[in-house]
């Protein structure tokens, strides 16, 4: 007996960012399918897909961050129960697709007696039965390896250096710490700019808190743009520009790819010497976190590029010309 098979796509997007899911199913010319997601009275969440998956090449999307009241940990557990709900129904591959992936600043124990969260994210997918994750700018490119399958790891670099190539043509990128520093070395030659790198020390054993102490590299006269994977409480980011400012810089601008926006963080910016914060839409901005500064870009071209990939078993990396491997 012989079977002719036809490859069939399901792109499913969790409660977290259905805008960001509705472009990219605009830019693969498909529908975002029902998954039918629902609470129970006690907090418990529910799903059931519309339409049968049996054999289907499964894309399940799902920001990890805090909306509407349900926090990062909802967005994750909802994630994990559409990931089981497809392997269940007999999905022939299932992609966890995140556009900004949880827990990723645990990658590593700083101090004794801590987790290593972003592996436990990974064995977690795993167990629900994700055969594939994708992710935009992990916080270190060593989570590839705590997943034991296929990752792939998109950079946000194409689009950000596609906004601040119009921004000016007298660009220094700025490292806000030196684990960043292979980063935005390579915003500088895309953006044949110079570099320079905050000296910072952070604070030991006090979350979210760290001391910006000196400047590396010459900013005076210069307008500034200071890279970064994610802003959460923008507290580094605020005395970064600030201790630029008073090495001369003419303007500091932003470019991160997570707008975590956590507490104060949109106090701080908007009283900031910061004159333009850019970010992508990897995570929801709902109208309270929106103000004046901020400049939204979208991901979705690039989720749906990989995507697009992805199901016709192409090469990912292609994409950015290998450098989302470096």
């Amino acid at each position: 007996m012989e079977a002719v098979t036809t490859k069939r796509l399901n792109l499913f997007a969790g409660r977290h960012n259905t805008e960001l899911a509705d472009e990219v199913a605009a830019n693969l010319g498909v529908e975002v399918t029902e998954a039918h997601l629902s609470q129970f009275a006690n907090g418990e969440t529910h799903c059931r897909f519309s339409e049968s998956i049996r054999g289907a090449d499964v894309f399940i999307m799902q920001s990890h961050g805090n909306l509407d009241g349900r926090s990062l940990n909802d967005a994750v557990m909802e994630h994990l129960i559409m990931v089981d709900a497809a392997r269940r129904a007999s999905a022939k591959r299932i992609t966890a697709v995140m556009p900004c992936y949880g827990y990723a600043r645990q990658d590593r124990k700083s101090e004794g007696r801590e987790p290593i969260t972003a592996r436990l994210m990974a064995d977690l997918f795993a167990a629900a039965g994700a055969s594939r994750l994708v992710a935009i700018d992990l916080h270190s490119g060593q989570i590839q390896g705590f997943f034991n399958g296929p990752v792939d790891h998109l950079v946000a670099m194409p689009i950000l250096i596609n906004r601040l190539q119009t921004e000016s043509d007298n660009l220094v990128v700025v490292s806000p710490d030196a684990g960043r520093v292979k980063v935005a070395e390579r915003y500088a030659q895309q953006l044949h700019a110079d570099l320079a790198i905050v000296h910072k020390r952070r604070l030991k054993g006090v979350k979210n808190e760290v001391e910006a102490k000196d400047i590396v590299g010459d900013v005076e006269g210069r307008d500034c743009v200071v890279i970064d994977d994610m802003i959460d409480t923008a507290g580094t980011i605020c005395q970064a520009a600030e201790l630029l400012v008073e090495r001369g810089a003419r303007s500091v601008m932003v470019a991160a790819t997570h707008g975590v926006f956590s507490g104060p963080a949109v106090e701080r910016l908007k009283n900031s010497v910061i004159d333009k914060v850019i970010i992508t839409n990897t995570l929801p901005i709902p109208p309270e976190k929106q103000f004046d500064k901020l400049v939204v870009l979208s991901v979705a071209p690039l989720i749906a590029d990989a995507i697009r990939a992805v199901f016709n078993d192409a090469s990912v990396s292609d994409i950015f010309d290998g450098h989302n491997q470096q």
